[in-house]
């Protein structure tokens, strides 16, 4: 008797050894297809030692009335964590954002709590600002919505704040899982035109990418790109945003995965 991978073969049954080693081969197969995680986080460090922060401030729902706290992106590359808000998830190593819902800090121009990330320049962490019409903007992310409470975004490109206080859109998921995408008419905003992406249900790992390359405008759930009119924006400089941007008055936990910027 031989022995493949602890199945036994009879060398004297030709039949069923071919038989046996095709069972093996389409288990070892389907293996092969079965999703691994590819996402080395450690669980036992804070976010900026799992995710590169090179690219990020983040903001908090806390602080004075009108002035959110921001932490540096040094400080994030240093171990900033906050265990109400912004934390390493002790299980999977997931950098996870949690949004109050209520009895936070916003900004003026918003009525709505978040922690959220903001695009800075890697070289110096200021604030950054990109032309559409560059060759490559994209952001990037891998992700698990644990609460959305009503409705969070988790994701955004934002006008540069000289020109405009409104993003140029906005990638929405609510409390049902479903995925849509916001896009400002015009710099002004106030007339957002909402496309529908799909459903992902709440806990689910997906994937997204937002990019804003050569005045071209899309985004993709899961490999599945959509293109979006920009209508009259007229390609402003901008920056991205991601992480947990509540859109009601309910708590809300966002996990990443996977969070890249491409210029």
């Amino acid at each position: 008797m031989q022995s493949v991978f602890g199945t036994k073969v009879s060398a004297l049954e030709p039949a069923k050894r071919r038989r046996s080693y095709t069972r093996l081969f389409l288990l070892l197969g389907a293996a092969a297809a079965m999703p691994l995680s590819v996402y080395a986080l450690n669980p036992s460090v804070p976010p900026g030692s799992n995710f590169n922060m090179t690219y990020w401030e983040l903001q908090l729902p806390i602080g004075s009335t009108g002035d959110p706290t921001t932490e540096s992106s040094s400080a994030l590359q240093n171990g900033y964590e906050n265990f109400s808000y912004f934390f390493t998830e002790s299980g999977d190593g997931a950098m996870v954002f949690k949004d109050p819902g209520v009895n936070c800090v916003t900004t003026p121009n918003s009525a709505h709590c978040r922690t959220e990330l903001r695009e800075v320049n890697p070289s110096d962490g200021s604030p950054a600002s990109w032309s559409p019409n560059a060759a490559t903007n994209r952001l990037k992310a891998t992700l698990a919505v644990e609460n959305a409470g009503g409705k969070t975004v988790i994701g955004q490109i934002h006008i540069d704040d000289s020109i405009s206080s409104k993003p140029v859109c906005e990638l929405y998921y609510d409390s049902s899982g479903n995925i849509s995408i916001g896009v400002e008419q015009t710099r002004s905003g106030g007339d957002e035109v909402l496309t529908s992406l799909g459903n992902v249900p709440v806990g689910t790992q997906f994937s997204y990418e937002i990019e804003y390359s050569g005045n071209l405008l899309k985004v993709a759930i899961n490999g599945n790109f959509t293109t979006l009119s920009t209508f009259s924006l007229d390609a402003p400089n901008s920056y991205f945003k991601a992480g947990d941007y509540g859109q009601d008055a309910e708590a809300s936990d966002v996990h990443f995965f996977a969070l890249t910027i491409e210029h």
